[in-house]
């Protein structure tokens, strides 16, 4: 048996207003809480039991998943009082392991999205017999992450933190949030303080002669932590660009789910979710957007690239392009709002009351 860790105890701050009411795990992706999909992958590359680390709204969690069983699985939860960080997090979690000192845990962040073949990165880890393994992944630009060389044998050799200047860019290889450790590595993590795993646990494991290495696998792989991101998550989830199991339906253009309405006339495509008891009306086009539980959009609204949150209302000839509508929001007919736009939770614009272009 492997078991894991997920550290889903962040307030995901770059997501809000989708994280106002919902932790971030918890916002739903192609009709599913985010991390039933994470939960699933595992349990289909043979984990069965599961210690999540909760911090920020820890409380919706368990009444959700319950001990887990449902998805084949053995559940526990653990929450901190104060944040931890990452290192300090998966330490804090230690007592619910049944791993023995040489055994292999798998530790995963809970915000990003990945076709990771997770068997591989456990038999690379038991094959190297490493310290801790890392799964690495490819960017074209990665000025914004930390780097993480390897020698020639996928040896980790360094972290390096955002690079400045082009003479920096030693590798395009990055952490990818996915890891397996050695349970006696997990086990001298310093208790009770928070602890980064990427700044202090891994950098001090090197300095001190620890095995690192390193799994560059550049399948799918996406961090999910700002709307824009999360929204083309979800659609690459329903256009089956991203693997999971645990999508409610066929892969395809669309996914409506069982209690929503939508008009016979209505478009839907490019990965667009709409809700349970979410209704579409007539002559409605939606792209590549996410309509959550009782959300409305009215008729001839035009929706592309953003995600509609639980109960908003969109009116009448609305147009909406990469967008972030907070729950409960009400946005009048013959808007216009674009790009990087955040309505907060239960906020109300009139008809007519933005544009981004002539009323005619």
């Amino acid at each position: 048996m492997t078991e894991a860790i997920l550290l889903v105890g962040g307030k995901g701050t770059r997501l809000r207003p989708l994280t106002v009411h919902t932790p971030k795990p918890m916002v739903p992706a192609a009709g599913v809480p985010f991390l039933t999909h994470q939960l699933a992958r595992a349990r289909a590359a043979g984990v069965e039991h599961v210690v999540l680390a909760t911090s920020y709204l820890a409380e919706v969690f368990e009444p959700y998943f319950g001990d887990g069983s449902s998805l084949g699985l053995h559940l526990e939860y653990v929450t901190e009082d104060e944040p931890l960080g990452t290192g300090g997090a998966i330490r804090n979690v230690a007592p619910r392991l049944h791993s023995g000192p040489d055994d292999p845990v798998l530790v995963f962040n809970g915000d990003i999205l990945t076709g990771l073949d997770i068997r591989a990165l456990v038999r690379t880890h038991e094959s190297t017999r490493a310290d801790v393994s890392l799964h690495l992944t490819r960017v074209t630009d990665p000025r914004s992450y930390g780097l993480v060389p390897t020698d020639e044998t996928g040896r980790v050799t360094a972290f390096l933190e955002k690079p400045q200047t082009p003479e920096e860019i030693v590798t395009d290889q990055i952490n990818a949030g996915a890891y397996v450790f050695r349970r006696s590595v997990i086990d001298a993590i310093p208790a009770g303080r928070p602890v980064s795993v990427e700044r202090e646990t891994f950098p001090e494991l090197l300095a001190v002669g620890a095995h690192l290495q390193g799994l560059v696998d550049s399948t799918y792989w996406l961090d999910l932590g700002t709307p824009a991101a999360f929204v083309r998550g979800s659609a690459d989830l329903v256009l089956g660009r991203a693997p999971s199991p645990a999508v409610p339906g066929r892969c395809g253009d669309r996914l409506v789910l069982p209690s929503a309405r939508v008009a016979a006339d209505a478009k839907l495509t490019g990965g667009t979710v709409v809700g349970e008891g979410a209704f579409v009306a007539e002559g409605a086009r939606v792209s590549g957007s996410t309509i959550l539980a009782g959300a409305v959009v009215e008729p001839g609204a035009v929706i592309t690239d953003s995600l509609i949150g639980a109960r908003a209302r969109v009116g009448e000839r609305s147009v909406l392009t990469g967008t972030v509508i907070g729950d409960g929001a009400v946005i009048g007919a013959d808007n216009e709002l674009s790009e990087g736009v955040r309505v907060w939770c239960d906020a109300r614009i009139p008809a007519g009351a933005l544009r981004f272009s002539s009323d005619r």
